[in-house]
């Protein structure tokens, strides 16, 4: 009898599981887009990404903030969120290889210590790949019951 509480107790928890992986990621990706969008930012992201040769800069520098604004909070509700992991997906990707990938691994690199505290120098790509499991966990897992994507599930199953 108590194997059996167990292991409910347990399937709990794994639905459960997704929304902390989803609280952070959807925060984070929803940071990283408001830094980019907000003060008039997307000109500085715009001219970052002229350095980078990447396509269409213009263009770049209102999407990529954008997709990582709505796509974050689509994550953060667990709403259609296979959906929009795919671009965040393709927006890190492209960090990793055309910022980070030149930096090594390691997100923390002390370079220095002042009196304030130490410098850190600039960050390779541990991050960028911790994001994309966690959206690749969330893909293949889905996004646990306390979702929108979970309450869209139960509507349908009972409309049935």
């Amino acid at each position: 009898m108590k194997n059996n509480t167990f292991d409910e107790v347990k399937s709990k928890l794994n639905q459960i599981a997704p929304l902390a992986l989803r609280i952070v990621m959807g925060y984070g990706f929803m940071v990283h887009g408001w830094a980019k969008l907000n003060h008039g930012r997307p000109v500085g992201f715009q001219k970052l990404l002229e350095q980078m040769n990447v396509p269409f800069p213009s263009v770049s520098a209102w999407l990529v903030p954008l997709v990582e604004m709505i796509g974050g909070l689509a994550i953060l509700i667990g709403a259609f969120t296979a959906l929009a992991a795919v671009p965040l997906i393709i927006v890190m990707l492209v960090a990793m290889f055309k910022v980070h990938l030149k930096f090594g691994f390691s997100s923390i690199k002390t370079i220095g210590l002042s009196p304030d505290g130490p410098i850190f120098g600039p960050p390779g790509y541990e991050v960028d790949l911790l994001y994309i499991a966690g959206l690749i966990a969330l893909i293949l897992g889905g996004a646990g019951i306390l979702s929108v994507d979970s309450m869209f599930r139960k509507r349908k199953a009972t409309a049935q």
